[in-house]
């Protein structure tokens, strides 16, 4: 699922010439949709991208990002847990570290 997220991600950033200047300032006067910003800050998280983590950050206001992060999280969870062929609940206990309950 993640790899799908950092495929797409570099596939726009080769795209849109990555940290050009002048196309990073036209790109943040695009609308941008709740869920591509969410998608670019995870994967700018992950990363360790702190710039692009900013400026996905300012696509959209913070409850907006919010949002588009857990529904990703969740999305996510349902994903592999159907590739694990195991519950959602333990492949999320099973991500953060926790033990099994």
């Amino acid at each position: 699922m993640f790899d799908r997220i950092r495929r797409y991600v570099g596939r726009r950033r080769g795209a849109e010439g990555g940290a050009v200047p002048e196309r990073r300032a036209s790109r943040a006067r695009r609308a941008h949709n709740l869920f591509e910003a969410a998608a670019v800050y995870v994967v700018a998280r992950a990363e360790d991208d702190q710039d692009l983590t900013e400026e996905a950050a300012g696509w959209v206001s913070p409850e907006a990002l919010s949002f588009g992060v857990s529904e990703l999280a969740c999305r996510a969870v349902v994903a592999l847990a159907r590739e694990r062929d195991e519950p959602p609940a333990k492949v999320a206990r099973d991500l953060l570290g926790l033990p099994v309950s």
